[in-house]
């Protein structure tokens, strides 16, 4: 019988990568381009849109030239990317007419601080599930058809387009034909209505946006179009996209309420599965949409950390603890414990539940026996307390305990880190056997609006289990360390 695949287009913030997968979820090939980040002025963070879509075609032509009998089989595309990072161009040349601006770029905090009032952050936050704040999409949109000579102009005479980076890739992809983008990355807009599912009069007039640069909404698994020929070498159907959390959520197979996915790379985002109801959080995490299938949505709660893996790489790069990431392993395992020493990794100050942009990193606890493998095992540590601050804080908004934890990312590779977030959390912590759970997510879509699998039960069968961690202290001895980072937090935000 001849094997069918799956290709995924993971679009990310340091990287574009094409993976073929076979039907039973198994990376048969990949291809990767680093992406270059443009820091042009304090605070702003850009991508070149040309070279996304330049690197995500040398991705696809690597693929077609070491894969060229695999590419007559490939059933279906799907395409998972970084979001909320905004791409403005002419809709009859193709052209983006500014850089792209980054989730991470700063440079609209004032203006979204000058909209800041009880009756528009409410508004905001009950039509939406988010915070107005710059890490999404809006006040960019605003800030490029201010600053870009004549950009509002044709964004009214209706010349421009708008989308996050799946919507442009699937415009490059089409040849102009579609311009479409699905729920969840249109949640990530601050001009979505996920209560309502229509772009909001409300939050556009609010943002001072056109909706006629706007893409068309669907669902996750669709068919949004046809990749043109000339790229592989034939067509082939586009039929999945989300963004990269929430394909996260699928490539771990979460459809069941209450499962929770956490993704420890730079930093961690940590998605509950809370089932059809849009509910608010009491304790400062995100509701957003989860996926959609076939018109029934799932949403989610969701923690974003803003440091994880940096930490290491804070070890590594600026005190020179260690060489490689991987060396931190040992070296933390190389004590019995940090001796009292707590880090708390705010270098970019604390995300949810806490959302303080203004505190610092700091370690607490030095004494004078204290040394590198204490303070790099307490930066390890710090993963799990701060999931713990998550965790807690969906439980409370949920009103149940987790059962049991679906872990990914880069530092998942560290065994200590995933014993001890058990540890903590008295939870157990599953490891996938596929790592790359985004483009896995992505292709479960493309692959589901194929007719490859015929429910999420299917999906649910094709995920299998790496290793799983279950907890070997006692949830007397995980609340009391747990307390020493509380006194930390506490002491770091007052």
């Amino acid at each position: 019988m001849t094997k069918t695949f799956i290709l995924s287009i993971d679009q990310g913030t340091t990287s574009s990568r094409a993976i073929l997968f076979d039907t039973a979820g198994n990376i048969v090939s990949m291809a990767q381009k680093e992406l270059t980040q443009y820091y042009p002025h304090k605070g702003w963070v850009e991508h070149s849109p040309s070279e996304i879509w330049a690197d995500t075609l040398y991705c696809l032509n690597k693929l077609a030239h070491d894969f060229h009998e695999e590419v007559s089989n490939i059933v279906s595309i799907g395409i998972t990317n970084q979001r909320e990072t905004t791409i403005l161009w002419n809709r009859k040349t193709g052209k983006a007419i500014y850089p792209a601006i980054v989730w991470q770029d700063g440079r609209t905090a004032r203006f979204c601080d000058s909209l800041k009032n009880d009756e528009n952050e409410k508004t905001i936050t009950q039509k939406t599930g988010l915070l107005l704040s710059p890490y999404f999409s809006a006040s960019k949109i605003t800030w490029i058809l201010d600053n870009v000579d004549g950009a509002r102009k044709m964004a009214e005479d209706g010349d421009i387009a708008f989308g996050t980076v799946d919507c442009y890739l699937l415009w490059k992809l089409t040849k102009g034909r579609v311009h479409s983008t699905d729920i969840t990355n249109a949640s990530r807009t601050l001009l979505f209505n996920t209560r309502e599912m229509i772009w909001d009069d409300e939050l556009l007039n609010m943002f001072n946006i056109p909706k006629s640069i706007l893409p068309d909404v669907q669902d996750n698994a669709y068919d949004f179009g046809v990749m043109d020929s000339a790229i592989m070498g034939r067509d082939i159907p586009i039929m999945g996209m989300a963004g990269d959390q929430h394909a996260a959520l699928i490539g771990q197979a979460c459809f069941d309420d209450g499962m929770i996915k956490s993704t420890y790379g730079t930093g961690c985002f940590a998605l509950m599965n809370i089932g059809d109801t849009f509910r608010l959080s009491d304790n400062k995490l995100l509701t957003t949409p989860g996926y959609r299938f076939d018109g029934h949505m799932a949403y989610a709660l969701e923690g974003s950390i803003f440091v994880a893996g940096a930490a290491i790489q804070w070890l590594r790069d600026n005190l020179g603890v260690i060489r490689k990431a991987e060396e931190s392993e040992t070296l933390a395992t190389s004590v019995n414990d940090t001796n009292g020493v707590y880090f708390v990794p705010a270098f970019a100050g604390l995300g949810a539940p806490y959302w303080n942009a203004d505190v610092k990193a700091a370690i607490f606890g030095l004494s004078r026996e204290s040394n590198a493998a204490h303070i790099t095992r307490a930066a390890l540590e710090a993963q799990a307390y701060q999931t713990k601050d998550l965790l807690n804080a969906m439980i409370s908004d949920y009103g149940h305990n987790m059962s049991i934890i679906r872990a990914d990312g880069g530092l998942v590779s560290n065994d200590f880190v995933c014993q001890f977030i058990a540890d903590i959390l008295q939870c157990p912590i599953e490891i996938p056997k596929v790592s790359e759970t985004t483009a896995l997510g992505a292709a479960y879509l493309a692959g589901y609006q194929a007719g490859i699998y015929k429910s999420l039960d299917d999906i649910k069968e094709t995920w299998a289990l790496n290793r799983q961690f279950s907890p070997t202290i006692s949830a007397e001895e995980a609340h009391t360390r747990y307390e020493g980072w509380q006194h930390a937090i506490k002491t770091l935000l007052g």
